[in-house]
């Protein structure tokens, strides 16, 4: 008897939802928001704690209003520019920044930071205000928008740094990291870390030193004299990132990862790679025997949209090669993507 009223009493709730999205005027996507509606009123249960409840209200509005501001820029190519707040700009890292920001305008992309000072302030200097996002963070001191970014409508200020990364990640193409202090060390691990475990899309992710400069190469000798060396990373994680003291190098490197890779997606238990130019039959039984090594099932070959692509009109124009994945070797996919890009 209990289970029959609890289905009416969820059956009824789900009818009232659909009635008050209606009300609304609908919009896209009403059955995930049907869903979020329907777990906001089981806090009314399940969580007692008010300051657990903020929480999860603020995360919710922050990634709602930076999926809006991002939305009608969804075309243009981004990269997240991280780095140290403090950095004056009389430091030739500061230059760099400003100089690698210019160049990537000038590809047609635009760019993301964190919108303080230092690093962040010489992207969006670089980049000009019709190029610049900023993801600010309200801190007790030292983080406020720089001049460059503070007045402009692609500005959003967060309260949580979690909310603050995902936006960060979700929207860039690739990451570019010049020398920093603890977040740029957190930003830069976690992308990493996403990366590494297929929670994130694969994309380029650059250490910019300056001219001569050792941080980064400091950074990577740690990394393999302790993690590498003690079996904390695979070998083929090294491919994850790229360290260079030429800004230009760094943009080229950027650019040359989506010469012909576009993006992926996974279908049921297909990888789809989706690019502009498809290689030859012969190239594509070398990369089945050379990438072996991470094929689960279907081997490579070509094919077109699959069904879940068509409906949701994803990228039809592009050429796609699909192949059983093993889910767990995103330093040997990259270099997958690499070999595409030759083609």
């Amino acid at each position: 008897m209990q289970k029959r009223e609890r289905a009416a009493a969820n059956g009824e709730s789900a009818r009232l939802v659909a009635e008050l999205i209606e009300q609304r005027g609908g919009g896209h996507n009403a059955d995930l928001v049907a869903d979020i509606i329907d777990n906001a009123l089981k806090l009314l249960r399940d969580v007692e704690h008010r300051g657990d409840v903020r929480v999860m209200q603020q995360a919710l509005r922050e990634m709602r209003e930076a999926f809006k501001l991002f939305a009608p820029y969804a075309h243009r190519r981004k990269v997240t520019i991280f780095g140290s707040a403090r950095t004056s700009p009389a430091k030739v890292e500061y230059q760099q920044a400003v100089q690698f920001a210019r160049q990537c305008a000038d590809a047609g992309w635009m760019v993301i930071t964190g919108a303080g000072p230092g690093i962040m302030q010489a992207g969006n200097e670089g980049a000009g205000l019709e190029n610049s996002f900023g993801a600010n963070i309200r801190l007790p001191w030292e983080q406020s928008a720089n001049p460059v970014i503070e007045h402009d409508r692609k500005l959003i200020t967060f309260k949580y740094f979690f909310t603050r990364k995902l936006t960060f990640i979700r929207h860039s193409d690739a990451l570019a990291l010049f020398p920093g202090g603890f977040g740029t060390m957190d930003e830069g691990f976690e992308a990493l870390t996403l990366m590494q475990t297929g929670k994130s899309r694969l994309m380029p992710l650059v250490l910019v030193d300056r001219p001569g400069g050792t941080y980064w190469k400091t950074w990577d000798r740690n990394v393999r004299e302790h993690l590498l060396r003690d079996h904390l990373i695979a070998p083929e994680d090294l491919n994850l990132y790229q360290i260079t003291d030429d800004p230009a190098q760094a943009m080229r490197w950027i650019t040359r990862f989506y010469r012909n890779f576009h993006s992926r997606r996974f279908v049921r238990e297909l990888l789809v790679l989706r690019m502009a130019r498809a290689p030859s039959a012969g190239a594509i039984a070398g990369l089945n025997e050379d990438f072996a090594d991470i094929i689960t099932g279907e081997p490579m070959a070509l094919m077109g949209p699959t069904h879940e692509e068509r409906e949701d009109n994803d990228e039809l124009q592009l050429m796609r090669l699909g192949f059983g994945f093993n889910r767990k070797s995103y330093g040997r996919l990259r270099e997958l993507i690499d070999v595409l890009n030759n083609y």
